[in-house]
């Protein structure tokens, strides 16, 4: 028989041409694509290299879009055997483009709240859009209740025009082509809460007090977002958290048989399996499990796809992605990850051991969380610093890798992008230079 050592093609970009499929190993439920970042209603988007068609059912599943595949043949000598089905793709970050099905016709416009610097700003941004591009404008309704908006006499005509939304209870996710947001790193941890599925392009301007994750200035604004309507513009993916929190019902609990209430309609958020209330979230920063007002250490167990790893003592962990590495995990004493790096990030918070210290795992896992039995106090739970809620004996979080990740628009690149940010924002590595010998005089002159 012959066996020839499999060549790995490694290309920088993905081919156009190769056609989306489903992968057997994950039972219909992740939808694959070598297709470049493309705006439409698809319900994933994957820089990810190729599964194995021939994967059984009984290896698990990667809930990733981004690591190699899973499933590998060898022969004698190590030698990888040849299959074309499993060649791994990789892309290179510089070369991922922003490419509209066809031109965005719905912006939605997020502006900080409460900030009045930012009043002519989004004015400005505004009537461009509509007048200029002939775009329909969605906006909070909260942000049009402003009084320096809703007295300005000149800006009326064009506030008329606004679609309108309340968070929490209307669902724009299908109507929005594009985001801008004016502010800090805050709107855009707004913009991704807002979209529980696939995210429009986010253009980001800097106009908060960081903007670690908003490259753009506002100075020219005009030139800069027609661009980008354009299609000119390179895009960075973003991966996200796909958390779920499951809670026993307490208090008083209601009967739920195969899924049905007492009122035989249907409960929603109940998993009828356990009769426990599930959420489930998306989270673009980092999930915070932390001891909340007791002065008892959190005790927390966590788990890596069904085995318990290790037992947190100390002040919480903080499961982030490499987007949240530069955030909360950056001061806890986390290394920084550039969010090209498809990986999950486990950090404690003020451990009660020397020799814990922060990890890094490969995107796709799952991660379990739970109180541990011996713990003296409950603990507490928040998603990107919002949905904060108590974490009891019984109940869990489940995290893992989302399929729906954020796709923040570059002003160059990634790379470039990143370390900039790394520079102005953090001021990394910033330090008096060491100054050099100083060259000595040749004798004689």
């Amino acid at each position: 028989m012959e066996m020839e050592q499999e060549k790995m093609n490694v290309s920088k970009e993905l081919s156009p041409d190769a056609a989306s499929y489903c992968c057997s190993a994950c039972h219909g439920d992740e939808a694959w694509s070598y297709s470049r970042p493309v705006r439409g209603r698809a319900k994933s988007r994957s820089l990810s290299a190729s599964p194995a068609l021939g994967s059984t059912k009984e290896s698990r599943r990667t809930r990733s879009l981004h690591g190699p595949c899973p499933v590998t043949t060898f022969g004698p000598k190590a030698c990888v055997l040849q299959n074309p089905q499993t060649i791994m793709h990789i892309q290179d970050p510089a070369s991922q483009r922003l490419t509209w099905n066809k031109s965005p016709k719905s912006v939605l416009v997020i502006k900080k709240i409460r900030d009045a610097s930012l009043l002519q700003p989004f004015k400005e941004l505004c009537m461009y859009l509509m007048e200029e591009n002939n775009m329909i404008v969605y906006v909070e309704k909260k942000v049009l209740e402003d009084p320096a908006i809703a007295c300005d006499d000149n800006f009326g005509p064009v506030k008329k025009k606004f679609c309108t939304f309340r968070e929490d209870y209307d669902d724009i996710s299908n109507q929005i082509d594009f985001i801008i947001c004016l502010g800090g790193d805050g709107t855009l941890l707004y913009a991704s809460s807002l979209f529980q599925g696939s995210v429009p392009p986010v253009m980001a301007f800097h106009l908060g007090s960081l903007g670690f994750l908003t490259p753009f200035n506002f100075e020219n604004f005009q030139s800069q977002v027609t661009l980008v309507i354009e299609g000119n513009a390179a895009i960075v993916l973003r991966s996200r958290l796909k958390v779920r929190v499951v809670k026993e019902l307490r208090g008083k609990k209601m009967t739920v048989h195969n899924g049905l209430s007492e009122n035989g309609l249907p409960a929603p958020g109940l998993d009828p399996e356990v009769g426990k209330q599930a959420m489930q979230y998306q989270v673009l920063n980092e999930v915070v499990i932390d001891r909340g007002p007791s002065s008892y250490l959190s005790n927390v167990d966590v788990y890596l796809d069904g085995h318990l790893i290790t037992t947190v003592q100390g002040d919480g962990v903080i499961v982030s992605t490499p987007t949240g590495s530069t955030a909360y995990a950056a001061a806890a004493g986390a290394s920084m990850i550039h969010p090209n790096v498809p990986a999950i990030m486990l950090t404690p918070i003020c451990p009660h051991s020397l020799s814990f210290r922060p990890i890094v795992v490969p995107a796709g896992v799952e991660l379990k969380i739970m109180l541990s039995p011996e713990a003296r106090n409950t603990a507490w739970v928040s998603l990107d610093g919002r949905k904060r809620q108590e974490i009891r004996h019984g109940d869990s979080i489940t995290i893992t890798t989302s399929r729906y990740p954020l796709p923040s628009i570059c002003v160059r690149d990634p790379v470039s992008d990143w370390f900039e940010s790394l520079a102005q924002c953090l001021h990394w590595n910033v330090r008096k230079k060491q100054a050099h010998f100083a060259e000595e005089e040749e004798d004689g002159e």
